[in-house]
């Protein structure tokens, strides 16, 4: 009797990139780089090396310039240290024959002074306050809120695009297979797409062209490093944390689709349903539709789903691969568990941010 065929693990062509499975680990920040500097370092490589069996390894959210920094502890990607720890990295997950890209990241308004240089206020497209948003700031504070950022000059945005472009090359340089755009979850890029958080009258604010104009200027300064084929963003369309909100999703996003698509970007990977919240009820098909149609690159699928889930919407061709967050954390063998029908450990969420290897490298993998 033969095995039932299982196109979790399928191998699957991203951009010019072969992966061996579907299943691929989503950006997971973990707040766990070395002080001072925000440095990758030895646990940071265990930890990646442990999951090196994802089709891909999407690693966390890393700030590509000390204004992009948004919460404690997390790693950078300016600093000739950064590369060097992020270069452990790689090396240790390349020697357990995995491939793993680096999510460029910067924060905009979701941050604190006590977070920027010379404790200036964060930036962001317009200078509104996210209502319930919060941050970190160090071991002792607990969660803090977000106070109101300061609008960015027209003149300073493509220095912000430079430090995008920085962080790729940096990328190179530490080892990384290529790269993914951080455009979620309420940060500076989303914050410029979205109606709610850009209230700009400048070329990069009102229209839709006018919203996606810095998120494009990002993503062609990123492929002039990498290449599209080693390129990708994340989007999170109808997410709702950190006060994010737009009138008119379908429109927006689908719009951005047909740009992404003509940059020839490898792939999106799109927030469709999460802990994040959502606006609309059930999964957002709508937008969901409007990004598949306009792109014609890979369709990365990120909903808190299980394998079944997973399986059900590559084979109905919702999405061609599908990324698991927090059943990584507490699975570093996660594909071989999916494959296999085999339980999985629980997860503790008391240990997702900053500490040490407790909850972090020690979760067993199967005997």
């Amino acid at each position: 009797m033969t095995e039932a065929h299982d196109i979790l693990f399928d191998p699957f062509t991203l951009g010019d990139l072969q992966l061996p499975n579907r299943v691929i680990m989503a950006p997971l920040t973990r707040s766990r780089a070395k002080q001072p500097g925000d440095i990758p370092w030895e646990l940071n490589a265990t930890y990646y090396a442990q999951r090196a069996s994802a089709g891909l390894i999407i690693a966390e959210a890393t700030q590509v310039s000390p204004q992009g920094k948004g919460y404690a502890f997390t790693p950078g990607i300016y600093s000739d240290e950064q590369v060097e720890g992020w270069r452990k990295v790689t090396s240790a997950v390349h020697h357990e024959g995995g491939r793993i890209f680096l999510q460029l990241w910067h924060v905009g308004r979701i941050s604190r002074p006590e977070l920027q240089p010379n404790s200036q206020k964060p930036v962001a497209p317009s200078a509104i306050k996210p209502e319930g948003a919060q941050t970190f700031i160090d071991e002792n504070s607990g969660m803090v809120d977000i106070l109101e950022p300061r609008a960015l000059a027209t003149d300073e945005i493509p220095e912000i695009v430079e430090q995008f472009r920085r962080g790729a090359e940096n990328a190179r340089h530490a080892g990384f297979d290529g790269v993914e755009i951080h455009g979620a979850n309420g940060y500076l890029i989303d914050q410029f797409i979205r109606s709610k958080s850009n209230l700009r009258s400048d070329a990069y604010g009102g229209s839709v062209e006018n919203r996606i104009r810095f998120p494009m200027m990002v993503v062609d300064a990123v492929v002039g490093v990498w290449g599209g084929q080693r390129t990708g963003i994340r989007l999170s369309p109808t997410g709702t944390f950190n006060d994010m909100h737009d009138d008119d999703p379908v429109a927006t996003f689908g719009t951005l689709a047909s740009h992404l698509s003509a940059s020839r970007i490898a792939f999106i990977e799109v927030v469709e349903d999460s802990f994040q919240g959502n606006e609309l009820d059930g999964r957002p098909e709508s937008v969901i539709n409007a990004i598949r149609s306009g792109f014609t690159g890979a369709y990365i699928g990120n909903g808190n789903y299980t394998a079944d889930e997973a399986r059900s919407r590559i084979n109905a061709g919702l999405c061609d691969l599908a990324s698991f967050g927090r059943p990584f954390i507490s699975n570093p063998d996660l594909p071989r568990r999916l494959s296999l029908g085999a339980a999985l450990n629980e997860y503790d969420s008391n240990t997702f941010y900053g500490g040490d290897e407790h909850g972090y490298s020690d979760y067993p993998a199967l005997a």
